[in-house]
């Protein structure tokens, strides 16, 4: 078994050497834009659960801009965490988006003027989750760039009371590995996985996240996550 590092320093070369990312560079050090996106994506919105979603929460990151984009088409609410939870999350509403400027309005260099950031009070009922990755076993365990954003995340939906909902990843062929990918308690896992050329249901038995671990929560990231702070008040 490698370790998580060693492993997304694989896909990241891996990625590099096989030219199948894209804009932003270098790839690593951050989730990676591939080349197929867009297919990806598509795979996700013909989903039944894709389409019934009211309420999608999404990552920043570039790779799954073509869904954050096609979430506001399709006239559906998006959530997108703001850069390292320092505010919460940003919800866009699909009326408040001009038609045609869909795009503008999902990218993280445009969102706030669409957007506006929610206090947790009032974050709507999320519906399903969409995430970006590193690196993905097909038994459903993930590796994001080691920062633990998209574990956090779902913690903090379901500390919040969300219900368990779905959780989606989009990601080129060559971040499937078949490594024993480590795994700890606050990891999160996705149900299913969307590539540049295929769909594929996990059937992952792994429990995902019922809340935040306060235990693993240090001083220092309560305050570089105010969000946190907010939360303990919220629920103790």
């Amino acid at each position: 078994m490698g370790t998580k590092d060693e492993i997304r320093k694989r896909v990241w070369e891996r990625m590099t050497e096989e030219k199948v990312g894209r804009f932003p560079f270098p790839l690593k050090g951050r989730i990676p834009n591939f080349k197929g996106a867009e297919k990806a994506a598509s795979y996700v919105t013909d989903m039944d659960i894709y389409k019934e979603a009211d309420v999608v929460k999404v990552n920043p990151d570039s790779p799954q801009l073509p869904i954050r984009r096609q979430i506001l088409i399709d006239r559906k609410t998006l959530l997108v965490p703001t850069p390292r939870l320092k505010d919460g999350f940003i919800m866009v509403k699909p009326e408040w988006v001009p038609e045609g400027e869909e795009k503008k309005g999902a990218s993280l260099s445009h969102i706030h003027t669409y957007g506006k950031v929610i206090p947790l009070k009032e974050m709507p009922t999320i519906d399903l989750i969409i995430v970006g990755s590193v690196a993905i076993h097909q038994d459903g365990r993930r590796l994001g760039k080691g920062e633990g954003y998209a574990d956090r995340e779902y913690a903090i939906i379901r500390e919040l009371g969300n219900p368990a909902v779905p959780v989606i990843t989009t990601i080129h062929e060559t971040q499937l590995v078949a490594d024993d990918l480590p795994r700890d308690a606050y990891d999160l896992t996705v149900d299913y996985i969307a590539t540049n050329e295929r769909f594929i249901k996990t059937e992952s038995d792994y429990e995902k996240p019922t809340g935040i671990l306060w235990d693993h929560v240090t001083d220092k990231e309560k305050e570089e996550m105010p969000v946190l702070e907010e939360i303990y008040k919220l629920t103790h």
